[in-house]
């Protein structure tokens, strides 16, 4: 069945969503299926606001970064005015892209297949044998790189959209914003985008990745290694089994949703919670800068922000992991079973030398590809879609865990409800679909 034959009802009844009986249940086909990812890149990455990079990335004019986008190859710039740009880099002669460096600092954009050329806002410089094309072929830009539909900014993060239409990124973002701004907040200086990236695949389909973002269920038992190096790492005893109960979890609206909790967690925060593996000599230090966010924000903000962990799911493909380090993560599927990962560590502007160790040590060791967490994650994925060639007999993920509660923990799974109900909702094409409940 093709992406134009499948009905309305059929993609909403994929999701079972039954509040009186506290039942929540995902078909098996939503994650194997080519005309449901024709659907997911025709009403979702189409429709809504994706990821482009952080300003931080090209700080400096003539900075540019160039990425994949929702499947689209984009260049993201900085011009001479200082003026942030998105582009599609293809070519306006014959479609080739301009641009084949993944970042850099450059006055224009050459394509290699005819020597078209474009500055860094995209506009039309020159080509050889201009003399071949009328006196007009240049008005009004129609020759030059065209200009992604939509971009905006909220605190240092910097999305993209397709559609011309869509709502404003704040009114977008919903809840989300708080947690981005608490985010922004550990920089007194703002915050950058440590250099370079982690970039890797997984042979699952991508909305399994975002569930397992801020399933707070599967912490122990998926990663009892991270806990066992903990303990061998700082010299306790500590039983972390019911640390994955700590905290709560919440719909911030729109599909997005988090998982948090204050203190409390075994592992230290750079900016600013002390772990006992970091050592005494870091420990002044540590202290010192948790000292200068209360200062600075106040000791209600400055507890959220220096002793809070977060794991945030921004609808429909970005994660933001606030934890033991600040890890922005965004994929895209290629196909139902595949998809494409690229990871970015975050960190204060104007961060120490030795707080920038902490900082990268910790990301490395469990967000990190080759890390603690993320092999295993990975694993567990991978495992979960070879298991749906099951489907025809057992045909649905449960996720009800919680349903029942009016203060749902992170092993519950109120978050992941709230991802599939907007999913739900767009690939149905229904707008009154229910986007709240337990």
């Amino acid at each position: 069945m093709t992406v134009q034959e499948r009905p309305v009802s059929s993609a909403a009844g994929l999701i079972i969503d039954d509040r009186q009986e506290a039942r929540f249940k995902v078909n098996r086909n939503v994650f194997v299926e080519d005309d449901i990812l024709g659907l997911e890149r025709d009403r979702i990455f189409e429709k809504c606001w994706l990821y482009l990079g952080h300003v931080s990335e090209v700080s400096k004019p003539g900075s540019f970064v160039a990425r994949r986008v929702g499947g689209r190859p984009l260049l993201f710039t900085r011009d001479r005015e200082n003026n942030l740009n998105a582009l599609y880099n293809t070519c306006s002669h014959r479609g080739a892209m301009v641009c084949r460096e993944r970042a850099g600092n450059r006055r224009a954009f050459t394509c290699g297949y005819h020597a078209w050329t474009f500055d860094e806002k995209g506009h039309f410089i020159g080509m050889p044998g201009r003399e071949a094309l009328p006196t007009n072929a240049t008005d009004n830009g129609k020759l030059d790189l065209v200009r992604v539909e939509r971009m905006e900014e909220f605190r240092g993060f910097v999305f993209v959209c397709f559609d011309r239409n869509v709502e404003p990124l704040v009114d977008y973002l919903a809840g989300a914003a708080d947690y981005l701004a608490y985010v922004a907040d550990q920089g007194e200086h703002g915050m950058e985008i440590v250099e370079g990236s982690q970039d890797y695949s997984i042979a699952a389909n991508w909305k399994l990745l975002q569930e397992n973002s801020v399933d707070g269920y599967h912490g122990q038992p998926t990663h009892v290694t991270y806990f066992d190096y903990l303990r061998s790492r700082d010299g306790t005893t500590t039983n972390f089994a019911g640390s994955g109960a700590q905290g709560w979890v919440k719909n911030l609206g729109n599909g997005h949703a988090v998982s948090e909790s204050i203190g409390a967690l075994p592992w230290g925060r750079p900016y600013a919670r002390w772990a006992p593996g970091w050592g005494e000599s870091a420990k002044p230090e540590v202290e010192e800068l948790s000292k200068q966010i209360m200062a600075r924000l106040g000791p209600e903000r400055g507890n959220v922000v220096a002793n809070g962990d977060r794991n945030m799911i921004i609808f429909p493909n970005l994660v933001v992991n606030d934890i033991m380090a600040t890890t922005i993560r965004t994929f895209y599927p290629v196909r139902p079973d595949y998809i494409e990962v690229s990871a970015w560590s975050l960190a204060p502007v104007g961060e120490s030398a030795t707080s920038r160790d902490r900082r990268m040590r910790n990301f490395v060791e469990f967000l990190g590809p080759a890390g603690f967490a993320s092999p295993d994650d990975v694993e567990m994925l991978e495992l979960c879609q070879r298991g749906y060639a099951n489907r025809a007999s057992a045909p649905w993920n449960d996720i009800s865990r919680g349903m029942l509660s009016n203060a749902p923990k992170k092993t519950d799974e109120l978050q992941m409800r709230t991802f599939w109900r907007r999913w739900r909702q767009l690939v149905s094409g229904d707008p009154n679909l229910e986007l709240n409940g337990p």
